[in-house]
């Protein structure tokens, strides 16, 4: 099988594993225990902190890095624990339509409490326009959150101009970004975009499951979302999964290190199946402004998402319908439902999305399969499946 949904997840580094398991086999010591095993482990996880902070281009002096289970968790104690640790009244949010799930639904549960949401909608391309953020701005509004880059399209928003026209505007207002699928792909200076708030993911970058951090600007005041324990700065209660911090601190590193090579190359790869998906008339591209590097989204109208991805899949090529968070819903996609696409179009995406380790010969051969999935399919485009 041929993996073409790394935007879902990656596979480990091996030096990443062999990282884990070095860590594990020598270093038992619970971080928080003041004996001699705990003060190793210690060591290990501000080491790591270092190393991830100098990955996001983060000097320490300019805030603190929060270690999490994944992204999901960075999103939700982001949002939520910005809105509830404000003490000046403000209780209104500017996010958009085409939000990651942990992001969008976070908000909507702060609904039911009583905060107030404005869902931005997003261009027909996918992307979202400054004017439209900060035009949704209030004299109340708390935190805004947009994601670089949209997990099902790849569409990249514009959070450096939108950061820093947000401060202009009103520097009381916090900028939360979901950097999960462009961290490691696209340059992103997290001081100058003004970004307050800043989600990863190791697994999406060839770390293990599991771990994700936050990155906290210094001032910025959060509430933790579990309590019980004074590690992660007070902000996440619970013993850290020292080993596993550890590899993904050295995923992170690789990240940032190969960053202008991996974006290069995997640029081409995506040229390459954006021009066999340009060759059949039956599939749409989805084209925004611009675009991440490891992303290829399109359409199939007249056929659901699942039946163009199994049919894929019987070719020994694994691919996606939506982000894998939401790929088990039958429903349109939410996301190319805001971009004003209709009911047809919205339940036949596909996205296909590349990784450090596949070649050439992959995407032709993947071309190869595409074009039998189609001649395969074709006949039955438009019938009720």
């Amino acid at each position: 099988m041929f993996n073409f949904d790394q935007a879902a997840s990656t596979p480990v580094h091996p030096d990443v594993i062999r990282t884990i398991a070095e860590v594990m086999q020598a270093r038992s010591g619970n971080p928080s225990s003041i004996h001699r095993g705990g003060r190793d482990a210690a060591v290990l996880l501000e080491r790591s902190r270092e190393v991830c902070a100098a990955a996001l281009g983060a000097p320490p002096e300019d805030g603190r890095i929060v270690f999490t289970s994944g992204a999901t968790e960075s999103n939700n104690l982001a949002i939520k624990g910005a809105l509830l640790g404000r003490t000046d009244g403000r209780r209104h949010i500017v996010t958009t339509m085409i939000e990651h799930s942990s992001v969008y639904e976070s908000c909507r549960q702060l609904e039911d409490f009583g905060f107030e949401v404005t869902y931005v909608r997003p261009r027909t391309d996918g992307t979202v326009s400054p004017e439209s953020v900060l035009g949704a701005l209030r004299g109340d509004t708390a935190l805004v959150s947009v994601m670089h880059v949209n997990n099902e399209t790849g569409a990249v928003q514009p959070v450096g101009e939108i950061g820093r026209r947000l401060k202009e505007a009103d520097a009381r207002v916090l900028l939360h970004v979901d950097g999960v699928q462009g961290f490691g792909r696209l340059p992103l200076d997290l001081a100058r975009s003004r970004i307050d708030l800043y989600s990863v993911s190791a697994h999406k970058v060839r770390g293990p499951k599991g771990v994700g951090l936050l990155f906290v600007r210094r001032g910025v005041r959060l509430i933790p979302l579990l309590s019980g324990g004074s590690q992660e700065h007070g902000l996440r209660a619970g013993t850290e999964n020292t080993a596993a911090i550890v590899g993904a601190a050295k995923a992170f590193r690789l990240a940032a290190e190969g960053r202008p090579e991996r974006g290069r190359r995997l640029g081409e790869l995506r040229a390459l199946v954006v021009s066999e998906v340009r060759r059949h008339e039956g599939l749409k591209l989805t084209e925004p402004a611009e675009t991440a590097p490891h992303i290829v989204h399109f359409t199939f109208p007249g056929l659901k998402s699942e039946v163009v991805l199994h049919t894929l899949e019987e070719l020994n090529m694994l691919v996606s319908a939506q982000s894998a968070c939401a790929a088990k819903t039958e429903k349109p996609s939410r996301v190319l439902t805001a971009m004003g696409m209709d009911r047809e179009h919205a339940t036949s995406g596909i996205r296909i999305s590349l990784g450090d380790l596949h070649t050439e010969e992959d995407v032709r051969l993947l071309s190869e399969a595409l074009g039998r999935a189609v001649s395969r399919l074709a006949p039955f485009e438009g019938r009720k499946r």
